[in-house]
Order: structure tokens, then sequence, then C-alpha cells
């Protein structure tokens, strides 16, 4: 009984020291958990105070029509009035969401398309690599904010109407006016949709940076092409870039000073008429919103990419394998208590060795 009592103590002393390995690792990641929250507190806060109470004031805004008077603002309660205004009175809202949307879906995949093959061919083993991903990029720095407007104020950002007649008039003649027009839009202001590609273009050269160079290699010996490697191992591994350029692409076309939308937004803000106003803007900047954040959904469903059938395979066996491991450690849990129980009761007489061996057998 010594020996066995030794040996009980032995294996409990293992357990105790695995179990207080399992503690501190467990308490470990709840420091870190805590450190996390506590780093992320700021933006909390800056997402409470920049973001929700904006959110909530532009929403009440909308559902009201605001005067602005040398005694303050003055608040008439119109419900969905301002909502109802827009989408039935005022035309030119939706013909520019149209116009929009159109342009949005057209130049969006030219963009991203463009990125990629930048930055495959910066990826490249060139000469004077970093002066060209300078060049790239030179435009988000420089033509931002004003100097993109007096840019295309002085037509340095769209292709002459000389260069593209040939082409609209092309494209014109093959698909209908509603769909030509913004095609022809989007050729005509190629340099400036090429102006928005150098954040993609970064984004991507990480991405491609990331991918193991083995993986080519391996492809190449088994007598796989280039082709073959750009779609079977890049395209894969670039999935989550895409999807996040993409949504990153349209956010930006979205929020842009020159989006005949915001301008319309602004003038009907400090527009003098009674039926305008801010709330009629606010109520057209939360349409505008549900528009742009519908077609981020749209694009991410279309892009979304879908989990592989072995990853999920070896989640579920990491699972079992923890389930398993959970009920060992309570059977052996159980087990103890029940030892310990015996113990107590054979000290105390309850139980003679002679009952405890017929109960064994």
């Amino acid at each position: 009984m010594a020996e066995m009592t030794k040996k009980m103590t032995r294996k409990e002393k293992k357990e105790l020291k695995e179990r207080m390995k399992h503690l501190k690792s467990g308490k470990l990641e709840k420091r870190y958990a805590r450190m996390g929250y506590i780093f992320m507190i700021p933006w909390f806060i800056g997402a409470a105070v920049f973001l929700a109470y904006p959110l909530g004031s532009s929403f009440w805004y909308a559902l009201n029509n605001i005067r602005i008077t040398p005694l303050g603002r003055i608040f008439n309660f119109v419900g969905h009035g301002n909502f109802t205004q827009i989408l039935i009175e005022d035309p030119d809202f939706m013909i520019h969401l149209v116009d929009y949307l159109t342009s949005t879906i057209i130049s969006v995949p030219i963009i991203v398309v463009f990125a990629l093959l930048i930055a495959m061919m910066l990826n490249m083993r060139i000469k004077g690599k970093g002066f060209f991903r300078l060049i790239f990029f030179l435009p988000v720095i420089i033509v931002s904010g004003p100097i993109l407007g007096m840019l295309n104020s002085q037509g340095a950002g769209s292709v002459s109407a000389i260069d593209t007649a040939a082409l609209s008039g092309a494209i014109g003649s093959v698909l209908p006016e509603i769909i030509a027009k913004p095609i022809s839009d989007v050729f005509g202001n190629m340099i400036t949709t090429l102006w928005y590609s150098g954040v993609q273009i970064l984004i991507f050269l990480s991405g491609l940076q990331k991918i193991d160079r083995s993986m080519y290699e391996a492809a190449k010996i088994d007598g796989g092409s280039g082709w073959e490697c750009f779609w079977k191992i890049t395209l894969p591994n670039l999935k989550s870039m895409i999807l996040l350029n993409t949504i990153y692409t349209v956010v930006f076309i979205s929020n842009n000073s020159d989006n005949p939308i915001i301008e319309l937004i602004k003038n009907s803000m400090f527009s003098g008429t009674k039926e305008k106003g801010y709330g009629y803007a606010s109520a057209m900047a939360w349409l505008y919103s549900i528009v742009v954040m519908i077609l981020v959904g749209l694009f991410a469903l279309l892009l979304a990419t879908r989990k592989d059938q072995y990853e999920k395979q070896v989640k579920r066996a990491i699972k079992a394998r923890k389930r398993e491991k959970r009920n060992k450690i309570r059977i052996e849990r159980r087990n103890r208590r029940n030892a310990k129980r015996i113990e107590q009761q054979r000290a105390k007489g309850r139980i003679t060795s002679h009952t405890t061996k017929r109960d064994d057998y």
C-alpha cells in the first residue's frame, strides 16, 4: 500500500505540474488578451466619439426638416418625408446614382486587374525596382485633394475626346446607351483611374512577397508553365488581397471629392430653399451609404474565399482530439475523487479490505 501511495503521489505530482503549466499558459493568454483590449480602448473611444455619435446625429437630421435661424437650429420632424422626396421628386440623385453604379462596377475590376499586373511586374527581378515602385505610388501622394481637382479641371486626368471618339462610337454601336456611356467615360478618364491604383499595387506586392518560392520551383519541376503557376499558385494565394483591394477601391471611389453625388449632397446641404437643407442632405447621404454598403456586400460575396475541405477536416480532427482530452481528464478526476472517498470511508472503518476486494471482483 505504501508503494501504491508513493506511485499515486508521483502521478499526482506529474498531473499537478501539467495542470500548473496549463494554468500558466491560460493566464498568459488571458493577460495577452487583456493587454489587447487595453490597446483597443483608444480606438473604441474614437469610434464612439467620431463615428457613432455623428452617425446618430445625421440619422436624426435625416428625419427632420432643419432651418437655421439667428436663434439656432429649428427641427421640424417629417419622418421619412426627406427620403420620399429624394426618391420621387429629385431626378438628379437617381441619375447620378445610376451613373455611379455603372461606372464603379466597370472601373473597379479595371483598377484591381491593372494593380495586380503592375505588382507582378514589379515583383520580378529587374534593375531599378525601387524607382519603378516610386513612380507608380507617387501619384497617390501628389495627386490628392485640391491638386487632383486642379488637374481634372485642366483636363490632365482624362484622354482627349479626339482620341476616344472612335472607341466611343464602336462601343455605342454594339451596346445600349445606358451601358455604352459609362464605359466610354471610364476609358476617357483612364489616367485618373490608373492614378487610383497605387495603394492596391503595394498591397498586392506584400501578398506576392509572402508566397513561398519553393511552390513555384516544385511546379516548374513537374512541368507547370507560367500561366498554370499563375492560376494554380499566385491567384489562390492572393484571393484575400483581391477582396481587400476591391473593397478599398469601392470605398475610395465612393468617397472621392470628384464624385457627382458628393457634390450634390454638398449643394443640397447649403441650399437656401425650404425643401432642402441639412436634413435633406443627411437623408441623401444615408441613401447613398446604403447603396455603397450593398455594392460592397455584393463584391464581398462574389470574391469571398471558400474554405478548403482539407482545412475543415483538420479543424474537425483537432476539435475531436480536444474533446477526447477533456473527457479523459474528466474521467481521471472522477476516479481520483472515488479513490479518495473510498480511502476516507476505509479510514473511518465503514469499508474493510474484504468488501473492497469483493467489490473490485
